[in-house]
């Protein structure tokens, strides 16, 4: 049986105890939220050693790294520095979305290089298939490729799959009706737009879902509703075909729930400040309260080579409203494939995000790691500081660039003038006229 049928019958499994324990929580109330489909817990059971998450209500906001080569670069051992570095900077999903090279080799080059939670797109493996060995065009896709593509992936081991299973064609005609400035940005999307076009015919992911989710359901990993038609800009937020994807996705959640299989929705995109509340209520009314996984939003679309920060923004606003998994952006984001640097930058500004909104779901202890930064502000404690700091290597660097090395000294920007030294000393003085 899997997480979700268990946990309707009232049963705690070790993977939950797990889970609620990372989370400091009740492993009673985590069952609860598995059963009610409002948080899932990530692990594949062919996945030997893999950690569980658990991600959903009232849990840490998770943060999600893309990784994965391209025909431009192929190289398996940088994307496994990139899954190192992702892990260590704090990450707890790597998604490989590699398209070029051995990708087989690099996704299960990736599994084993880790415990994180794994999630792929498997549509992308048909697709390189049929171009690469098949030589046709990706319209040429079989609908038995396409599903052969999923099995691969999980009998692999990968925790969550990206289907875009609400790309259908009524919701290609609201698009064209609507006109859009920048179509579908989504990489899954447009293949599944194409093929459609092309071939006359229904997304088999749609068409077939109840195939999909027999698939699916022995692996117990969990079916990421991927949002197709994600706004590429701000003038495309929130509009019809976004709107009625999203609708259909909280139609096919239903029956996943019905069928026993675990699910979590994938959201925008780009976003305006104004506009992201109101699409994080519309997602979790619509889909019923399932988990939302969310790219940024990005809040402007002219920062390239800041993408990173303007998603940062967004995804603090959707967490805080109740996002409850951000996938990260790096620097490079629109420019290039990132490097080890750039991922390291796009998790660190991620988990940023995460931090800040879950002070403000009152996530369990987020406010007093704060709390416990600002006594060792207080008391000159710079290696309490390092070691709260979410890049502790990045803090003491900038610390030892300085030239100042007392333990307890002031630092460069005020000096004797330092505020806490200062008022540590009228504390001292007090203390002592006392």
């Amino acid at each position: 049986m899997t997480q979700l049928e268990l946990a309707r019958q009232g049963a705690v499994t070790d993977l939950v105890r797990q889970a609620a324990a990372a989370e400091g929580i009740d492993p009673e109330i985590l069952r609860q939220r598995i059963a009610a489909g409002t948080a899932v817990i990530c692990h594949n059971v062919r996945r030997t050693g893999g950690i569980p998450l658990a991600v959903g209500e009232g849990l840490r906001t998770k943060v999600n790294a893309n990784i994965g080569t391209s025909k431009d670069d192929t190289s398996i051992d940088k994307e496994l520095e990139k899954a190192r570095v992702a892990v260590a900077a704090g990450a707890d999903a790597l998604m490989d979305l590699s398209t070029g090279g051995p990708v087989d080799e690099i996704r299960r080059a990736v599994i084993a290089e880790t415990q994180a939670c794994i999630g792929t797109v498997p549509l992308y493996q048909a697709a390189l298939d049929t171009v690469y060995k098949r030589k046709k065009a990706i319209v040429d896709m079989t609908v038995e490729e396409i599903f052969e593509g999923v099995i691969r992936h999980l009998d692999d081991g990968v925790d969550f799959i990206t289907v875009h299973c609400g790309v259908t064609r009524a919701t290609v005609e609201r698009m064209d009706r609507e006109g859009r400035l920048m179509d579908v940005v989504s990489r899954g999307g447009s293949f599944t737009v194409e093929w459609m076009a092309h071939n006359q015919a229904e997304n088999p992911l749609y068409e077939h879902f109840d195939r999909l989710l027999e698939i699916v359901k022995p692996y117990d990993a969990v079916l990421s509703l991927g949002d197709g038609f994600r706004p590429g800009c701000l003038a495309d937020a929130t509009d019809r075909a976004q709107i009625h994807e999203l609708i259909v996705l909280g139609e096919l959640t239903e029956r996943a729930w019905a069928a026993g299989v675990q699910v979590m929705i994938e959201g925008p995109g780009h976003v305006p400040l104004n506009q992201i509340e109101a699409n994080i209520q519309l997602q979790k009314r619509l889909c019923h309260g399932a988990p939302f996984y969310v790219l940024g939003p990005l809040v402007t679309d002219i920062a390239p080579g800041y993408d990173h920060i303007t998603c940062a923004i967004g995804g603090a606003l959707a967490a805080a409203a109740g996002a409850d998994f951000l996938c990260y952006v790096t620097p490079s984001e629109h420019l290039r494939l990132p490097t080890v640097e750039d991922v390291h930058e796009g998790v660190i500004a991620a988990r940023i995000a995460a931090h800040a909104a879950d002070i403000v779901k009152k996530v369990p202890g987020a406010m007093a790691k704060d709390i416990a930064m600002a006594k060792c502000r207080k008391n000159l404690d710079w290696e309490g500081q390092f070691a709260l700091a979410l890049d502790p290597a990045k803090a003491r660097r900038l610390r030892a660039e300085s030239g100042v090395d007392e333990e307890h000294g002031a630092c460069t920007m005020c000096g004797e003038f330092c505020a806490y030294k200062v008022m540590n000393e009228r504390r001292e003085k007090g203390a002592a006229a006392g």
